[in-house]
């Protein structure tokens, strides 16, 4: 028999094996396949695991599309790299001077920074709904609120604990409204001003006053010789603590712009807050590991549980600079710059800002590049059902879904702020601005919001988890 005889013989003996293999290869397609369709499960569907469905997978990869285009249109040379439906990469352009230089880890700030959409929408659209200035009853709801929690609030106590309850209370009743002195919704636009050098290069001060409220931070002058760079108009002013023993000349002449201190009091502060008609406040919400930091970053998470518009004036600068560069004095040592560029403009392509900044050459009031509303809550959605599914949570709708902790107190509940010896003091001050203001005297768009809400406030408990708040009920008692 010659070879050509055997050649067909050995195919034919192959045969059954190849189509073993064949058999084997379509049965291991199938399971991958059942496997992965497994992922994409209806929630609650018996015997598989709970992810997001494939129309929540478009979905936000569609809205990473539209973040992605945002930046390249609005991004002051920054480009938006897609990694998934979740996670980017901003990064600024070949050649930025990168010479701003980390002591700490002895480098220079990178020109690429990764972050995950996803939470950061869910984060910032949590904080629309949220409080964030420390009340009494959210230290009296919040489990050993005021033997825990009041001790981090105070320094130079000496002590991790309020052991002495009097003591802590009589350290933060000074500046501790019993309950929240503002509203979610309560201004339909909001200026926050930052103190950036490149103020200077512009003539933004009319457009600032503008706004129904104005944030400013730390010591920065309010005055004629700024007014047509940083305007006139004093609403909030957030600081530092070591800032705050410097207020009462920096106030002078504004008895109801409302102060409040960033992060802790002390007896000193309490001593200058005394001789101050001005309502003072603690800011509550500390939020760490942020894309970027400091003052100008409590701004907008105080100014977004207050408002429905936030535009940002003096955060951006050459991104070359090794100081930060003040309208009002020398130069000085701060945080990254490049880092909290790349997420003050993530923000704003999440539509929770609008940057202002001489940096762009033609100011069009043109926000047609950013995603609407409509869909920002469509991704809000989608992002919302993804992190309860990988929690194995059920995906409830309503904004309670995150409350850990709840509590009841009476509408009528405790005083204003301030202890009884300040009486005299702040006679002429405009609290009726703040704390007595009822609720019929609120925007439409606030009272609907509180009448939506049930009349309850909600606070973050601590960090940047999303799934830990404190909400506080506010129903008259039976009696």
């Amino acid at each position: 028999m010659t070879r050509a005889h055997l050649v067909p013989a050995a195919a034919a003996q192959r045969r059954p094996t190849v189509a073993l293999l064949l058999g084997l290869a379509l049965a291991f397609c199938l399971a991958v396949l059942s496997i992965q369709s497994s992922f994409f499960a209806a929630p609650g569907a018996p015997g598989r695991r709970l992810d997001l469905d494939a129309g929540d997978v478009r979905e936000l990869a569609g809205f990473q599309s539209r973040v992605q285009q945002c930046v390249a249109s609005r991004g002051l040379g920054l480009t938006a790299d897609i990694i998934d439906h979740c996670k980017l990469v901003l990064k600024f352009p070949e050649g930025t001077n990168s010479t701003w230089y980390n002591t700490q880890f002895r480098i220079f700030e990178p020109l690429e920074y990764k972050y995950d959409v996803c939470e950061a929408i869910l984060l910032w659209e949590q904080y629309r709904n949220m409080t964030t200035v420390l009340t009494r009853e959210y230290l009296d709801v919040r489990p050993d609120g005021w033997l825990d929690y009041a001790a981090k609030r105070i320094a130079q106590l000496g002590a991790d604990k309020c052991y002495n309850r009097t003591l802590c209370e009589e350290l933060l009743s000074i500046l501790l409204p019993a309950k929240p002195p503002f509203h979610p919704r309560q201004f339909a636009t909001c200026a926050v001003v930052g103190n950036s050098g490149d103020l200077l290069k512009t003539e933004f001060g009319q457009e600032i006053d503008a706004h129904d409220a104005v944030f400013r931070d730390n010591e920065a002058p309010v005055n004629e010789k700024y007014a047509k760079h940083v305007g006139l108009k004093r609403d909030f002013r957030l600081v530092v603590r070591g800032a705050a023993r410097n207020m009462a000349p920096i106030l002078k002449g504004s008895s109801d712009e409302a102060l409040i201190i960033k992060s802790l009091t002390h007896k000193e502060i309490n001593a200058v807050i005394k001789e101050l008609p001005n309502p003072v406040y603690l800011f509550q919400g500390i939020v760490l590991r942020r894309g970027a930091k400091g003052t100008g970053m409590k701004s907008i998470e105080l100014a977004l549980s207050m408002c429905d518009i936030i535009d940002m004036y003096g955060f951006t600068v050459d991104p070359g600079y090794t100081e930060w560069t003040r309208y009002f004095s020398a130069p000085r040592k701060g945080h990254n710059p490049l880092q909290g560029r790349a997420y003050y403009q993530l923000l704003e392509c999440l539509g929770v800002i609008r940057i202002h900044s001489p940096m762009r050459a033609q100011r069009v009031e043109d926000w047609s590049d950013i995603p609407s509303k409509q869909e920002i809550r469509r991704a809000h959605a989608a992002a919302f059902r993804l992190k309860k599914h990988e929690t194995g949570q059920p995906a409830e709708p309503g904004p309670f879904s995150n409350c850990k902790v709840w509590g009841t107190v009476d509408p009528d509940y405790g005083p204003v702020s301030g202890t009884s010896d300040m009486s005299e003091v702040r006679k002429n001050s405009n609290y009726s601005k703040w704390e007595l203001l009822p609720l019929e005297k609120l925007r439409r768009e606030a009272q609907e919001h509180y009448i939506q809400m049930d009349g309850v406030s909600l606070y973050k408990m601590d960090g940047n988890k999303l799934d830990d708040l404190v909400c506080v009920r506010h129903q008259r008692s039976s009696s």
